[in-house]
């Protein structure tokens, strides 16, 4: 992460918590205070940034990730749809078992 981007994820984290609206002028204003120099693309970038997306939720959704996968199955033309998703959700199980260290032989305690 660069020191401009850095200043301007703090800059926007600081008007967001004062309520201030985030625009590229003020966060441009923000950074000069701090007497931090940055390109002049920076602001701007942010400030595109926070008019699509909420700041508030990309904070509190920082550490999910982009969810899980989801796997489509091509629906059947006549019915029977129930019966193509039953093989779906068995793989699923299958996937989400773990295997034991007590296959390989590993012991910590040993």
């Amino acid at each position: 992460m660069s020191v401009g981007e850095l200043a301007c994820t703090y800059a926007a984290l600081l008007l967001f918590d004062d309520g201030i609206p985030i625009t590229s002028e003020k966060i441009a204003t923000v950074v000069k205070a701090a007497n931090i120099s940055v390109e002049s693309y920076w602001p701007s970038l942010f400030a595109k940034l926070f008019e699509k997306r909420d700041i508030e939720d990309l904070i509190l959704n920082v550490g999910t990730g982009g969810g899980p996968a989801v796997a489509v199955a091509a629906a059947p033309a006549a019915g029977g749809g129930a019966v193509a998703a039953a093989p779906l959700a068995a793989e699923k199980k299958e996937e989400t078992k773990e295997e034991s260290d007590d296959d390989m032989g590993l012991n910590l305690f040993d």
